[in-house]
């Protein structure tokens, strides 16, 4: 069986490590180049390309350039959804809301440094 990952694009790969092993236990696993890094948190490895970096962050063939954003995110459990945000937020951390309560538990989208969301989820007990 082959590994799987998640690839994000980023506007600064620096940028992007930093947020993601000092707030979300994220560990480098190799920066080959100022624009790629590979990221391991538990069994999730996280690819960081910069725009035009490899072929990853290469154009595509009419021109269009990847891009952080989206909608499109991973997701990571944590045991106390309210505390680890108010964590977050004192340390300037973005959120796109408020946190939300569905039937399966508690939710809010956090935003990386170039945009791209991450869920952290906090199911019911």
């Amino acid at each position: 069986m082959s590994a799987v990952s998640i690839r994000y694009i980023v506007n600064d790969v620096g940028v992007a490590i930093e947020f993601y092993t000092r707030h979300l236990g994220f560990e480098v696993e190799m920066r080959p180049a100022p624009g790629f890094a590979a990221l391991r948190r538990a069994d999730l490895q996280l690819l960081l390309n910069s725009p035009g970096a490899g072929g990853a962050g290469a154009s595509m063939p009419d021109g269009t350039t990847p891009k952080p954003g989206g909608w499109n995110r991973f997701r990571i459990e944590v045991g106390n959804l309210t505390a680890f945000v108010a964590d977050l937020k004192g340390k300037g951390a973005s959120f796109r809301s408020e946190i939300i309560e569905g039937n399966g538990g508690k939710q809010i989208l956090l935003d990386d440094p170039s945009g791209n969301p991450i869920e952290l989820f906090e199911p019911r007990r």
